[in-house]
């Protein structure tokens, strides 16, 4: 019996099929190399079968976004209780540390620049991580009996750990992981004592 030369998919299956298209687009080339025709030779599509499941480049855009950051949370955060020294560890991790996410965020972050729509899920996604990093500070201090509000950590922990990451991607013969890593967990300490036992 021959195998059929053609496979059907699901509506969902071809959306996130179009979704995973677009990260290898901004991976490779950038904003610039996320163009219609590029995301349809990656996922073996027609033009049409992009406005059908999202309407527009843009919302298409917005889908990658929020699919970007669905996947850097799950390794970030991979569980609902994430400890503190877990979520530092997560942000210097081996499945973080590679190429092709620096690419694809620094792609999205000069795009959320000028972009309202996508600057809307940023907004969305953004405040969904920072309750995140909050709830860990506030597990970190209540186990400590520190008297602090998390909530005025919560954004100075994501700055240094945006910064790091992104100098870690950038320059990673001169700054590595691990040297990331040991670099947020010493200036912490200095406010919410030894975060690494």
């Amino acid at each position: 019996m021959t195998e059929p030369r053609f496979r059907r998919y699901t509506a969902e299956e071809r959306s996130a099929m179009l979704i995973d298209a677009g990260l290898a687009c901004l991976a490779r080339g950038g904003i610039q190399g996320f163009t219609i025709d590029n995301i349809c030779r990656e996922a073996d599509a027609s033009r049409g079968l992009v406005l059908y499941h999202f309407g527009s480049k843009e919302k298409l855009l917005t889908e990658v976004y929020v699919a970007a950051y669905r996947n850097f949370m799950s390794i970030l955060c991979p569980d609902t209780e994430t400890d503190l020294r877990g979520l530092i560890n997560g942000a210097f991790s081996e499945d973080l540390y590679q190429r092709d996410p620096l690419n694809i965020w620094l792609a999205l972050w000069g795009e959320v620049a000028v972009n309202p729509t996508l600057r809307e899920a940023h907004r969305l996604q953004y405040s969904a991580l920072l309750a995140r990093i909050e709830a860990a500070i506030a597990a970190h201090a209540e186990e400590r009996g520190l008297d602090i509000d998390p909530a005025s950590l919560a954004l100075p922990v994501m700055a240094l750990i945006d910064g790091l990451w992104l100098e870690a991607q950038i320059d990673p013969e001169h700054f590595s992981p691990a040297r990331a890593r040991a670099s947020a967990m010493a200036l912490l300490s200095h406010a919410l004592g030894p975060i690494d036992p």
